[in-house]
């Protein structure tokens, strides 16, 4: 539950430590994003200006709170599971009452492990890729007329990409190379985790296998992890073939999510 808690409140706190200066919330964020990234833009230069960088760097550490405590939380929901799920298998005749209070408490268990594995992998997208991540909130809102003639123009260079002159300008180019970075990220993490998902899956089709048939409870829970972990890889590998995908030729969708967003 502590950890639960901190997930929500302590990264824009911990963000906060370090270079450039922290932000009162989302919407104070956005709006300094905002801000920045119209000077940005209109500078034409590659690299990002001091107040841009101040805002990626801060959304880097922010990625990086969030990933550590979903990483705690996610060992701790697995070890507390995995007690749960033996006493399920060990209360086998001992009442119904005990069995379904036990197997609720694992259910429960097991999708906030699911929801924290989701959180690990999607913060550690952000972390290595924090000015692409930062993307749909530059683009929710914009009722800044400013902003809006910024949008425009990337629309259009994308539109048109590469330009006339056979080549895209420094800035859209780094956005464009992060934003590829951002979906090899994902392809990476996907295939990591669908990889340790088979061999989960695989080590414990292996124990039911082993498993006497007179322990129905434990084939049972050992049978339904199996599939469960199968199905779970099988989507990882979804998600990694579909980022890689994106990221061999991300113009197209980066144009389609400023499309999108218009």
């Amino acid at each position: 539950m502590a950890l639960a808690a901190a997930f929500v409140v302590a990264p824009r706190f911990m963000a906060g430590i370090g270079p450039g200066s922290g932000f009162a919330g989302e919407r104070d964020l956005a709006e300094a994003l905002r801000t920045s990234f119209t000077g940005y833009w209109s500078s034409g230069d590659r690299e990002l200006s001091p107040g841009l960088e101040g805002v990626v760097d801060y959304w880097f550490r922010y990625h990086l709170a969030k990933a550590a405590i979903a990483a705690l939380l996610l060992v701790v929901l697995v070890a507390l599971g995995v007690r749960v799920w033996k006493a399920f298998v060990k209360a086998e005749g001992r009442g119904t009452g005990r069995s379904v209070a036990l197997a609720s408490t694992g259910v429960v268990l097991t999708m906030l492990a699911l929801f924290s594995l989701v959180a690990v992998m999607a913060n550690l997208q952000g972390m290595v890729a924090p000015y692409a991540s930062l993307l749909p909130m530059l683009t929710a809102d914009a009722s800044d007329a400013q902003l809006t003639g910024t949008l425009d123009q990337i629309r259009r260079q994308l539109a048109d990409s590469p330009g006339a002159d056979g080549h895209t300008t420094p800035a859209l180019q780094l956005m464009i190379d992060d934003f590829a970075r951002y979906h090899v990220a994902m392809a990476v993490i996907a295939a990591i985790v669908a990889a340790a998902l088979i061999a989960l899956s695989a080590t414990l089709w292996r124990r039911f296998a082993r498993t006497e048939r007179s322990s129905r409870r434990a084939r049972r829970v050992l049978g339904s992890f199996g599939v469960l972990s199968a199905l779970l890889a099988l989507t990882g590998i979804v998600v990694a073939v579909a980022n890689t995908t994106t990221a061999a030729d991300p113009s197209p969708a980066l144009l389609a999510f400023f499309q999108d967003s218009w």
